[in-house]
Formats: C-alpha cells, structure tokens, sequence
C-alpha cells in the first residue's frame, strides 16, 4: 500500500494513523514526503510542476514493488485530498501496473466555497513566472475548513513540519490546473477500461474538495468503481472527525480491501528496474504488524519507519 498526503502535509506523523491501521491489518506501509514536504528538502510547499511529484512516487513506490519480498503482491495507492490527484495521476501513468487506489476526499474539484474569485485567478496567473513563490493566494484556512474535531485541528496545528502560510502563487495555481484536467479527463474510457478498482470516499460536508464530483463523474466503464458518501463529514475523514466516524471510515476501507486482495498471487505485468530517488525527498515504510495472525520477520531497512515499527 503506497500512500501519499495532502497539500502541506507530512508522512512521518500526520499519516501515521493511517499507516498503523493499515498495517495492523497486514499491509505493508510505504510513504514519501513530496519535495518541500515534511522532512524533504525544498522551499516549503513550492509545487513548481505538478508532474514532479506524480514522477517522484512513481519512481519511488516502484523501486520497493520492484524488491524481491513485494514483486507478487498486489499494488494499491492510498491518496488523501491533493493526494487523491497524486493517486490518481500516478495510476494513470502506468494503469496495468496498479491493482487499484483508494482515495479520500481527493482533489478532483476543488470548492468553489475555497476557491479565489475568477478575476484573482486571472491577475495571479500573469504574475505567476514573475514571483511564483510569493505566498499571496487569498484562501481560507485549510485546516478551519477541514478538521472538524477541535482538539485533532489544534494537534494539527502543532505539527511543525505541517505547512501552514497562505499558498504559494504557483503551487496555487499547479493545483487549481491538476483539479481543472482530471475534472475533465475522468471519463476517459480507455483509462477506466484498463482500472477497475477504485473507492472514492467523500464528507458530504466537505467545502476543500468538492464531493459532487465523484458522482457527476463516475465512469461508466469502470468495472470496480465505490464511492462511500459520510453525510455531516468533513474533509479530513481519517484524521479530522471524532473517533467514531473515523473508526467508520477505516472500517469501510478495510473492508473494501479484503474482498479485493485474498490470497492469491498476481504475477506483475511490469518489467522491475529500481530507480533512484532525487536528492532530497524522505521515504518512510512500515512492514506488516500482523500476516494471517503472526508478526511477520522483520527485515532490515535503512528508510525511517512510518509507523514506528523498527526492526
């Protein structure tokens, strides 16, 4: 399960509940900090091109695929918010690699409710190449608008590797470009034809990223598509809500997960090439804590651990 965050967020501590649940089913947990993300190197949330970050996980998720250990197992992306575009982009890259993606609340559309006045978003794109990192983008606060629970929101708050300035001019504008193409390019029928397996997962009182989206453009063709719509959720379902609603979202996710993976062995339609990350990006990885009721051996690695799962 490769996982990947949301805009300003970090692997390592925001994603860690994510990466314990799923590894306490028995997944194996592999995550990445985006260049300027978290603990990797970078101007702090600058997205020069979109299509850098798609290109760094993919590299990065199919290096660990590529390990002898994971060669045969089956190949899920789990993306959150802009992740969920990430998710999205990274599948389309090579669509017969992956067996799938479950992505939360993601960033297909984002809400006009956020969004900047058409008339802003022009004057801004003119002065894009000209101070693309002046944070000068009138948003409101992300994390207001996302974290309902109040004592999670301040925890958020807290975490010093969270980005949380106002926007950068063209990290702004990469995102509101990506949301606008994949908005547009979701009933592409030779992609869906080739992805079966998708499960999309939305607040319905999400004002970030827009949930009507997944619905208004739900492919005919996929063969495996479920959205799970959460009336009074919010955006941030995993790790904004209270207690219950998050346990009734991770349930759902790992529910859809087990019908889905079983016990057989998917030979890979992939020819394996490890690739070398850039200088400067974080991996982390968490091994499986259980594997049909045992620890599994835990085998030496010199990534940190997500979840803290050190051998």
């Amino acid at each position: 399960m490769d996982v990947v965050a949301g805009y300003g967020m970090e692997c390592s501590n925001f994603m860690k509940g994510v990466g314990t649940k799923l590894a306490s089913q028995g997944f194996a947990v592999f995550g990445i900090d985006y260049e300027g993300h978290g603990r990797s190197m970078g101007a702090r949330c600058y997205i020069k091109r979109f299509d850098n970050i798609v290109n760094d996980c993919s590299n990065h998720f199919k290096s660990i695929c590529a390990q002898e250990e994971y060669r045969e197992k089956r190949r899920f992306l789990y993306g959150e918010s802009m992740g969920g575009a990430v998710a999205l982009l990274t599948h389309k890259k090579d669509p017969t690699f992956w067996h799938g993606a479950i992505l939360v609340a993601p960033m297909c559309k984002i809400s006009e409710k956020v969004k900047p006045h058409p008339v802003v978003i022009s004057m801004l794109t003119m002065v894009e190449d000209v101070i693309p990192k002046w944070k000068i983008v009138p948003t409101k606060d992300v994390i207001d608008s996302a974290f309902k629970d109040l004592v999670k929101r301040e925890e958020v708050r807290g975490n010093k590797l969270i980005y949380q300035a106002k926007p950068r001019l063209k990290t702004a504008l990469e995102m509101l470009r990506t949301s606008m193409n994949l908005e547009d390019s979701l009933n592409e029928v030779n992609y869906y034809t080739v992805t079966p397996l998708f499960f999309v997962l939305h607040g319905e009182a999400d004002i970030v990223t827009d949930p009507v989206a997944g619905r208004s453009n739900e492919p005919k063709t996929s063969l495996d598509k479920t959205i799970k719509l959460y009336p009074g959720m919010w955006h941030a379902l995993t790790a904004g809500e209270p207690d219950n609603n998050i346990d009734i979202v991770f349930s759902d996710i790992i529910s859809w997960l087990d019908k889905r993976v079983g016990d057989d062995v998917i030979n890979p339609t992939n020819h394996f090439a490890p690739t070398a990350m850039p200088n400067g990006l974080t991996t982390t990885t968490s091994l499986p804590v259980t594997v049909n009721g045992k620890k599994p051996a835990r085998r030496r690695s010199r990534m940190r651990y997500l979840c803290g799962f050190k051998p």
